[in-house]
């Protein structure tokens, strides 16, 4: 959420930020709310401290002036609960209000409508060349007994998937490495809690603009299933005040996500590349304002360091406007060539959301003697599915086979997965 205070003073800055990300609102509407708030605290805060003073007064008031002290200040009393009752519901709208209200963009985001207008920041290796027509991860998975998409649909539905044998090496081998390079650079691993209140996922920014379409309800319970472990790391600092001297808080956190997929029927439904249940490893940290741009970068330089050392083709991108979440102030993509789609695909993404997330969820540090809001980040280590992709198709062999990157022989225990006899 963004600062009212922000949107009073600079309107103009505002609104350009909602054209630049293709959003309709009118600013009107929460000014207005602002301002009324503003009228009704202060004829409370008038209300109570004349109230006050006659109650003072009473004791010490004559008895012919007692009975219409007492009377005024049971007026007074009514008026001040009318006053509170509506300045309550102002609140209340003005905070749905500002839940319309995307992120402000970071000034070298660049300007476009979708995503044709992101820029390619850097490339790492060509395409994987073969000499053979490459075939998809869902036909190899499944002539090396690794992938079974029919008996998960049999069980669950459509879009969840049973991983069996070496690929379930192959993951847990993929966190291992990541691990290995995370811990190095200071982060924290957290298992977080997979289901968290419909509260805490609300002041994450993921239920406005369609992400309550998203995510799966525990309704009895007032509870989400986490799309990502950064939307349970977020809520975990709530309400308070962190340590200067501690900054840069990292985390990394493991665990499932569940999405529902709404309105993606149709879309990429061969194969494990979108699923309802998925793991991740997902980087978060929390930093200052003045270092969250570098604290950016660094998470940006963890996802191709990862990437890098398992030397698959990718490129990085910058994000534009119009294809930006709206709790991020800036965006970047890493996408990993897919050998049998012929085509670039998205496998990892890191966000600075500045203090949208934090305001909500009121994380705070103190410094030079001030209470300042706290910045977030996140980013992916590894989508495990889609990365599993990438590796069986770039790393496919004529025969079929797979040979296993250099960085996980040590952790699968083989170098190459193929058919058992």
């Amino acid at each position: 959420m963004i600062d009212i205070k922000f949107i009073l003073e600079q309107p103009e800055i505002v609104q350009k930020n909602n054209e630049n990300r293709g959003k309709t609102i009118d600013i009107a509407v929460a000014t207005q709310l602002a301002e009324r708030r503003l009228v009704l605290v202060d004829s409370v805060q008038t209300l109570r401290t004349r109230s006050n003073q006659i109650a003072e007064l009473i004791p010490k008031a004559s008895a012919e002036e007692r009975p219409g002290l007492i009377e005024e200040g049971k007026k007074l009393k009514e008026e001040a609960k009318g006053h509170e009752a509506e300045l309550a519901v102002v609140e209340a709208d003005l905070e749905t209000e500002l839940h319309k209200y995307p992120n402000l963009l970071r000034e070298d985001v660049p300007i476009g409508k979708d995503e044709t207008s992101n820029e390619v920041v850097r490339l790492f290796m060509e395409p994987t060349a073969f000499s053979f027509e490459p075939k998809d991860h869902l036909t190899l998975g499944e002539s090396l007994d690794m992938i079974d998409v029919e008996r998960a649909t049999k069980v669950s539905g459509t879009r969840f998937v049973y991983l069996k044998g070496d690929l379930v090496l192959m993951e847990f081998a993929l966190v291992q490495y990541a691990f290995s390079i995370l811990l190095k650079n200071k982060f924290v691993p957290v298992i977080p809690p997979h289901i968290i209140s419909t509260s805490a996922m609300s002041k994450m920014g993921y239920l406005d603009h369609g992400g309550e379409e998203e995510v799966y309800h525990l309704k009895n319970d007032d509870a989400v299933l986490i799309g990502t472990s950064e939307q349970a790391i977020g809520p975990m600092h709530m309400d308070e005040m962190l340590d200067e001297a501690k900054l840069p808080l990292r985390y990394m956190g493991f665990s499932p996500c569940y999405r529902r997929e709404a309105g993606s029927y149709g879309r990429d439904v061969r194969g494990i590349l979108r699923m309802h249940q998925f793991d991740k490893i997902e980087m978060f940290s929390f930093t200052t304002a003045e270092e969250s741009d570098q604290e950016h970068q660094l998470l940006l330089s963890m996802e191709e360091q990862l990437m890098q050392g398992l030397k698959l083709p990718h490129r990085v991108l910058k994000l534009c406007s119009g294809d930006i979440g709206a709790p991020s102030a800036r965006t970047y993509d890493i996408e990993t060539w897919m050998p049998s789609q012929k085509m670039y695909r998205e496998t990892h993404s890191t966000s600075n959301t500045t203090d949208f997330q934090t305001r909500r969820l009121n994380i705070r540090v103190k410094r030079e003697g001030k209470n300042t809001l706290a910045h977030a980040l996140n980013g992916t280590a590894f989508a495990i599915g889609r990365t599993l992709i990438a590796i069986m198709e770039n790393y496919q062999q004529e025969d079929g086979s797979i040979l296993v990157p250099d960085v996980l022989k040590a952790y699968v225990g083989k170098e190459r997965i193929m058919k058992q006899a």
